[in-house]
């Protein structure tokens, strides 16, 4: 049988522009695996790629760091062949103090799957084995999909010390923001509220069972009668928007824990003298740990968070433009993926 030397996949070639190409076949280190993608989601450092605004992409890129796939060829270790597979796409140097002392997931020099080279938009990506992340049997390939970003909310909520009971404030009910949520109430939150512009993310809250800030009020007005005027006992920032930044220290109750979740694109002004005055916590998050990522599964293979209904919305390599179209919207759907299993993206 000759051996396949082209896949399809989907290439940026510079800003504002992306398109289906056939490409050669990835060379496959020795030890390494060959897996077969099944579905890859887009989250907002895809479109900053695609707008020409990551500091560290190149043209012409596969993007893609929210993977899923099958081992088509297993590596020296891990998975064998034909498993259902998650990827944790980190790049650590290894040399760097965080390395050393055991973090490589904050690593001075950390890179990702995707950004730094090669990601999952295509039919198919080399990977060490020790990036891989067997999925039990059972799973939908498209919700695993989703173990990369629940991955972060895992590591939010555990990063924020939260206790079984906390009022809990989000804001943003992006895909961050609602998986922080849902990974919170079911570590013990007693109320989650969320604040979101999207009158449709709003509703996508609400019908998950969160207090929602009503159109035309604040959190702190919300959270008022709730707290006995107090302030949430934790608050996760996944809107990375400076007037959030604003007020993170005024919803927060006194010894409180803000957690900054989302990336600011800029530094932005957040109140020090609360922190201060109140003896709050400010932590930032950048990614996960492996054990998040190993929780994600958990979570996902015991359906413990329901994301089998978490509103997706996939497209084919072939549609690559229309996917990036409707990402950008933010309409609809919490998570747009890419799958290059044609039959089985929407319609």
């Amino acid at each position: 049988m000759t051996a396949q030397t082209e896949m399809t996949a989907a290439v940026w070639t510079g800003p504002d522009a992306v398109e289906t190409r056939r490409v050669p076949m990835p060379e496959v280190p020795e030890g390494w695996a060959l897996v077969r993608m099944a579905y890859n989601g887009i989250c907002g450092t895809d479109l900053a790629i695609l707008h020409g605004k990551h500091p560290r992409a190149q043209a012409p890129l596969i993007m893609g760091h929210e993977m899923s796939g099958w081992v088509q060829t297993a590596g020296a270790t891990g998975p064998a062949a034909g498993a259902l597979v998650v990827v944790e796409p980190l790049l650590s140097c290894g040399d760097c103090k965080s390395c050393r002392d055991g973090n490589a997931y904050v690593c001075r020099n950390l890179g990702l799957y995707g950004i730094d080279t090669p990601g999952g938009m295509a039919e198919y990506v080399a990977l060490p084995p020790e990036v891989l992340h067997e999925v039990p049997a059972g799973v939908d390939p498209l919700t695993a999909s989703l173990a990369e970003p629940l991955a972060v909310a895992v590591h939010a909520v555990s990063l924020s010390g939260m206790a079984k009971g906390d009022t809990v404030a989000v804001y943003g009910a992006g895909p961050i923001g609602v998986l922080t949520a849902l990974v919170a109430r079911h570590e013990g939150a007693g109320t989650v509220v969320i604040t979101e512009p999207s009158a449709w993310r709003r509703s996508v809250a609400k019908d998950l069972g969160f207090t929602v800030v009503p159109e035309g009020s604040t959190m702190a007005e919300t959270l008022a009668p709730l707290t006995d005027g107090e302030g949430a006992d934790t608050t996760f920032d996944t809107a990375a928007h400076p007037s959030v930044a604003a007020e993170l220290t005024d919803v927060t109750r006194v010894l409180g824990r803000i957690v900054v979740v989302g990336v600011y694109k800029a530094p932005s002004a957040i109140n020090l003298r609360d922190v201060c005055f109140k003896e709050q916590t400010v932590s930032g998050v950048r990614v996960y740990t492996t054990p998040d990522v190993t929780r994600a599964i958990e979570l996902i293979a015991s359906g413990a968070l329901g994301l089998d209904t978490f509103p997706t919305k996939t497209f084919g390599l072939d549609q690559v433009g229309a996917a990036f179209d409707a990402a950008t919207s933010g309409q609809d759907f919490l998570k747009v993926l890419v799958t290059p299993l044609n039959d089985k993206a929407d319609s």
